[in-house]
């Protein structure tokens, strides 16, 4: 019974997220040049808007490598930018696939290093995942886009 539970729980994953998610690699570890040129773009777009965050990027193997705080952001941001990056980069996809997925399959919020709010997303460079970026303060639809204004000014 248990052998078709997990065979079960396998499919449902791998159709929730289907088999293309998977297919990028990990590669090189983000530079500091690279986390550092993120991070001021994402806090470009912060200021811009007026959102009040903090800001993790961790490399392939969830380390951190860079964090900043915009003055004023909650203390509980630190650690949940901190949780949404290292679950984009274990899990190779941003956090908003876990948060409309939870919703369908509460199971999925069971699985160790899960973040199910938006705000987490990887850092592709050339094909491969070097890193990641979790932003959280705002809404979780605005710590995304803040993220992804980061993730794309890395080269």
């Amino acid at each position: 019974m248990k052998k078709i539970l997990c065979t079960l729980f396998i499919f449902s994953f791998g159709s929730f997220f289907g088999t293309s998610v998977l297919s990028q690699e990990y590669g090189p570890s983000i530079t500091a040049e690279q986390a550092k040129a993120a991070a001021s773009a994402a806090i470009e777009t912060m200021n811009e808007n007026g959102w009040r965050m903090a800001l993790s990027i961790v490399d392939p193997g969830g380390h951190l490598v860079h964090f900043e705080k915009v003055d004023g952001t909650q203390y509980a941001s630190i650690e949940i930018s901190m949780a949404k990056a290292q679950s984009a980069i274990s899990f190779r996809r941003p956090t908003r696939a876990w948060a409309q997925g939870i919703g369908r399959n509460p199971a999925l919020a069971t699985l160790p290093g899960v973040v199910g709010s938006p705000g987490g997303v990887p850092i592709v460079l050339n094909g491969q995942i070097i890193g990641a970026l979790g932003c959280s303060g705002d809404t979780g639809d605005n710590d995304e886009i803040a993220c992804e204004a980061g993730a794309a000014a890395v080269q």
